[in-house]
């Protein structure tokens, strides 16, 4: 459920209004920007969940907790002394995540 009527997705501001209210699940696509904070050519998505379903989130979902502190303050250094580089490098590979087209539809994200 996107967080805005988007016109790609939803017929009029009614049908999304009513959707919206009943959505346990809630999507909005956010700028992505590069490590030099430079704003990158595509959006990353944020999702939020209602508290109906938190407590599958946090039982039944979540598999890995893993500290980055110390990659991130490994790329911060780097980034300070000017390694943009090796920074980049450091960065966890990212893929799409594989979408039917149902649901590719439902939360604007396009192919």
């Amino acid at each position: 459920m996107l967080t805005t009527p988007e016109p790609r997705v939803y017929d009029s501001h009614q049908q999304w209004r009513e959707a919206f209210t009943r959505a346990i699940v809630r999507v909005q696509w956010d700028p992505e920007y590069s490590l030099l904070d430079v704003k990158l050519d595509h959006r990353s998505i944020q999702v939020g969940l209602s508290r109906h379903i938190i407590a599958r989130y946090v039982n039944d979902w979540t598999v890995e907790i893993r500290d980055v502190t110390p990659l991130a303050h490994e790329i911060s250094a780097l980034l300070g002394s000017g390694d943009v580089e090796r920074a980049n490098a450091l960065l966890p590979r990212e893929k799409p995540y594989p979408l039917d087209d149902a649901l590719a539809k439902s939360i604007g994200a396009t192919r």
